[in-house]
């Protein structure tokens, strides 16, 4: 099963790529407009975490820019009716850390603003993509910066919980854990709170 492929860009759309690899085989990857946007010029040598899709019209290759990337989709895609088609939306959408949030929050309007979900699928889906995203940031093969995302995620819902807008706590979390990235949740969530206090003083 291909899980990572690195070649030359030899074609790129804001869908899909087609990376060609050093033993000369060209694969076609889906891909979200955010990844496809930070890819380099045709030409130019890039790597792509894969996960691939088998169903009645053969394999379909998706390729994400990280490992939490990747593992967000798979997740997604666990869920009943939610198709590769939505996850890959969904991603292009937020990143995983701020889908992470949204879900925790159980936001439902800002889950609406992914193309081809509603109201009434985002009522649905809401509690069930907040559990789906809650295993993969507790996942034990996360790599570095899918931690920090998934702590940010985590320590901002349990900030907006407790009544601070995510447009106050978004930035100071951030800020926290680009100073001291080896934060565990409790910890982001104190640092937080120390400086927002520390703000108002």
């Amino acid at each position: 099963m291909i899980a990572y492929l690195r070649g030359e860009i030899l074609e790129k759309t804001d869908k899909s790529c087609v990376v060609l690899t050093a033993s000369g085989v060209g694969y076609e990857l889906s891909v979200g407009a955010p990844t496809a946007a930070g890819l380099p010029a045709r030409g130019q040598e890039a790597g792509l975490w894969v996960h691939a899709q088998t169903g009645e019209d053969g394999t379909r290759l998706f390729g994400f820019p990280d490992a939490e990337a990747r593992r967000a989709f798979r997740a997604l895609i666990e869920i009943p009716k939610l198709g590769p088609k939505t996850a890959l939306a969904m991603l292009s959408c937020y990143q995983v850390a701020e889908l992470a949030g949204i879900a925790a929050r159980e936001d439902v309007a800002a889950l609406s603003q992914v193309p081809g979900i509603g109201k009434k699928s985002a009522q649905r889906l809401i509690l069930e993509i907040k559990y789906a995203l809650a295993h993969v940031a507790a996942g034990p093969s996360a790599v570095p910066v899918g931690r920090a995302g998934s702590v940010l995620s985590d320590a901002l819902a349990a900030l907006t919980n407790l009544g601070y807008a995510e447009a106050q706590a978004g930035p100071v979390l951030r800020q926290v854990l680009d100073d001291e990235p080896d934060l565990d949740v409790a910890q982001a969530i104190r640092a937080g709170l120390k400086r927002i206090a520390a703000a108002k003083s």
